[in-house]
């Protein structure tokens, strides 16, 4: 029953003085418009109209935010019945001939209708017999069948479609009563702190119900029911005689005597003035978005460890590695030059390397929190599969000691709280190296119901409790506004094992990161014009990238081409939010930049280049240029962009040369040029350019299409590698070797490329010169008829045809780019 059908018949309770077509009573004595009504009303045709696709449970309406990009969906509300409307149009019933406004408001109140109208509807049974007329309505026997004192009913072939219809509207009103029950149930749980399990078997449908609401606990997993007794004798006895056998639960276990503790020389420690530098830049870089320490016992075991330098052996191995760690996180986000700042953080994490015990068997907290800093660290060093290897280990320490359950009897409220912030940092650091990678989560959703962290600072975090002053900010740090994002990333990989992800589940998401937004400071929105600091950038790059991966799915050459010009948009409008912000800092990138921040950037210039965006892409290469080598990803993120300008220049030469030919024929190119936005449209639909776009996304086996058929090539001849030269050889940070690392010309030259591209000639920077290994050689087909070569300028006299300088293989060769890689 769609908004637009109607209703011929009196009964219902929408009436309509439309006429009735008689054509429709033949057609209704079939069963499929019964099927049709039945599913248009299930919403099993909710994806062929996505004007009418329901809210997202748990995500609040929002209105559509200013160069979003995100494009608006109509829920369906309480005041339309599955797009029906509940009064009719008034102009069908003023139109109605012969009759006042008030005449027409009395049989409407009385259900009658007029004799023309009636006079096509049909009878009763008794009326049909009786070949009389029926004044039957909706709630009300006909006079007839009243006075006869007879039921008055409609059971004849031809009244079937009266019948199909009181049955949809029992169904209607049936699906309304469970929704206001489901209502009722649901407001009461929430009333009682309790959670309401949602049936996901329709999870591919309903995906919205697989993103958690904001701030909300995960479910609670089901516990064992405590004994009548308190079985304390049966515990001791089992605590005595279980040794070797199985460990007690985390909270649970107590000290063992008969381990021996790991042995190994202590390193020495650095300077105080340098610890207490380092320290002011992890906690800049670091703890602002994962505090997983707390700040004032640590500043307090720091003052404790200077105190004594001489004997180290007093302090805790696990906290001198994980101490260690620290150290090496603040000294890769320090204003040391390159490659100082390099050398000592890999110092710092061979060494706490060395005070790592290969095969422990006991875990504490330090020892999860050394791992995790230890993979954060690899990551920032562009080391991502040893930062994979080394959360793994993260995970498994962690969830031996149960950090991803809610548990009781912590001894203090400090520990408890801090036992939930790591958790959450893995679990954040787990969901953006999987994203990153295309691998498999370590972590289940579902295995893990540990309550969120509290929402304060550490300064105001104490055993007892918060102690939060009147005046004071309670949150400094952005770790609630990441993990809301992750979350959504369980449902995102659900969406890309689909082919095409549906306007509906875009919706789904894109509304959840407008509600994710507004967790962030107002000065972070795209439509606000105040300075930011640079820090801000980093936990928002969170939010940029998940935008970014779950529109660039549907690049895919699998989608539609209006799914793959669309995602094109929204990916376009991701990076010019992401170009925006970083014109809006008040100050370099230079030393906070995270290498999460730094690949987004890439990518975001990518979008920007293809889709002829010049002006904001050089904003983006110049933040590049500021980070440059203090990030090992930057400089392969530079050569890449250069080689994707030289590709994006020499095809723009090329539609220029072709479109050019084709609009002004018999005239000299530079007459009349072509209109700039035929060859913008030429660029975008080019598969090429499209797999070099889509970057890491070719890295997965689930996701990438240009290494399909490789396996039917010859081994390609790699030159030597110089893996395995440790964390201080820059060969195993950035995958090139000293001659590709210098070959791509550096950020300046990409600078002058963009502007190039900008201005429509393509031509390289002055004095840059591409290397010959940057591109390979230019394929050359016969039988095209173009004067001159696509890499002559537009303009120059090579392009014009001159009579008597007709060169037989300059009208006979034509430059193409396809297959140049």
């Amino acid at each position: 029953m769609a908004a637009s059908s109607h209703n011929p018949f009196p009964r219902s309770p929408n009436p309509s003085t439309r006429s009735y077509d008689s054509s429709s009573v033949s057609s209704a004595t079939s069963p499929r418009p019964q099927v049709q009504l039945l599913g248009n009303l299930m919403g099993s045709n909710a994806r062929s109209n996505t004007t009418q696709t329901p809210q997202p449970i748990g995500i609040p309406p929002l209105p559509p935010a200013p160069q979003s990009g995100f494009q608006p969906y109509t829920p369906v509300t309480a005041t339309s019945v599955m797009g029906r409307d509940s009064l009719p149009p008034t102009e069908s019933v003023a139109s109605t001939p012969g009759l006042s406004s008030a005449q027409l408001s009395a049989n409407v109140s009385a259900q009658k209708r007029a004799y023309r109208q009636r006079r096509k509807d049909p009878s009763c049974d008794a009326c049909r017999e009786r070949k009389v007329k029926c004044d039957a309505t909706e709630t009300t026997s006909c006079s007839e069948c009243s006075s006869r004192n007879v039921k008055c009913q409609f059971t004849k072939e031809t009244n079937r479609r009266m019948s199909s219809i009181k049955q949809v509207q029992d169904l209607e009103k049936q699906i309304e009563r469970v929704r206001r029950e489901n209502s009722n149930l649901r407001r009461t749980l929430a009333e009682r702190g309790e959670h309401m399990d949602v049936d996901t078997e329709g999870a591919e449908q309903l995906p919205q119900q697989l993103i958690p609401d904001l701030n909300s606990e995960p479910k609670r997993r089901k516990r064992p029911i405590p004994l009548p007794q308190d079985p304390s004798r049966a515990r001791s006895v089992f605590r005595n005689f279980s040794k070797g056998v199985l460990k007690p639960p985390a909270p649970y276990r107590l000290p063992q005597s008969s381990i021996v503790a790991f042995k190994h020389p202590r390193p020495p420690l650095p300077p105080k003035a340098t610890v207490d530098k380092l320290l002011h830049t992890y906690y800049g870089a670091a703890h602002i978005m994962m505090p997983i320490l707390h700040w004032p016992t640590l500043q307090h075991q720091v003052e404790e460890l200077y105190q004594n330098t001489t004997d180290l052996q007093r302090v805790p191995i696990s906290w001198h590695s994980m101490f260690l760690v620290v150290l090496a996180v603040g000294s890769l986000f320090s204003n040391d030059p390159y490659p100082d700042r390099t050398l000592r953080a890999s110092e710092f994490l061979d060494a706490a390397r060395s005070l790592t015990d290969p095969w422990n068997n006991d875990f504490d907290l330090d020892n999860v929190r050394a791992s995790l800093l230890i993979s954060l660290a690899l990551n920032e060093l562009n080391l991502k599969s040893a930062a994979w290897a080394w959360l793994g280990i993260a995970v498994r320490s962690a969830q031996d000691l149960d950090l991803h359950l809610e548990v009781v009897g912590v001894r203090s409220r400090v520990e408890a709280d801090m036992r939930r912030r790591v958790w959450w940092a893995i679990y954040i650091l787990d969901r953006t190296l999987s994203m990153e990678l295309g691998r498999p989560f370590m972590i289940d959703d579902a295995d893990c119901d540990v309550a969120l962290p509290e929402p304060f600072d550490d300064h105001f975090l104490h055993t007892e409790g918060p102690v939060h002053p009147p005046n004071a900010i309670p949150l400094t740090h952005f770790l609630h506004g990441i993990i809301s994002i992750v979350r959504s990333y369980s449902a995102m990989r659900k969406a890309f094992s689909s082919s095409v992800i549906e306007p509906p589940r875009l919706a789904t998401f894109d509304n959840h990161f407008i509600v994710c937004q507004k967790m962030f400071p107002e000065a972070c929105e795209a439509n606000n014009a105040s300075l930011i600091a640079p820090h801000m950038l980093m936990p928002l790059a969170y939010l940029l990238s998940s935008r970014l991966f779950l529109h660039r799915h549907n690049l895919a050459p699998g989608c539609p081409l209006e799914a793959r010009s669309d995602a094109i948009q929204q990916c376009k409008v991701t990076a010019i939010d992401t170009a925006n912000l970083i014109a809006r800092t008040n100050a370099t990138l230079a030393d906070t930049a995270t290498a999460l921040l730094v690949t987004h950037i890439f990518r975001s210039t990518l979008f920007l280049l293809f889709t002829g965006c010049y002006d904001l892409a050089s904003t983006c290469l110049r933040a590049l240029k500021s980070i440059d080598v203090r990030r090992d990803v930057a400089v392969p993120c530079g050569r890449f962009l250069s080689f994707f300008l030289q590709i994006l220049g020499a095809k723009q030469r090329e539609l220029l040369t072709v479109f050019s030919r084709s609009t002004t024929p018999g005239y000299p190119p530079q007459a009349a040029l072509p209109d700039p936005r035929l060859i913008q449209d030429a660029l975008l639909k080019d598969e090429e350019l499209l797999i070099y776009v889509s970057a890491d996304m070719q890295a997965s086996i689930e996701t990438a299409w240009v290494w399909i058929g490789a396996e039917r090539e010859a081994p390609l001849t790699m030159p030597p590698s110089y893996a395995g030269g440790g964390l201080a050889h820059p060969d195993s940070r950035t995958g090139l070797n000293a001659k590709e690392r210098e070959d791509w010309g550096g950020w300046d030259s990409l600078i002058e490329l963009t502007k190039a591209l900008a201005s429509g000639t393509a031509s390289p920077a002055p004095g840059y010169a591409p290397r010959a290994q940057t591109l390979p050689p230019i394929k050359i087909e016969p039988g095209a008829n173009l004067p001159g070569s696509a890499a002559a300028e537009i303009g120059s006299n090579r392009n014009s045809p001159t009579a008597g300088t007709a060169s037989g293989s300059r009208n006979t060769e034509r430059i193409s780019i396809a297959n140049i890689i």
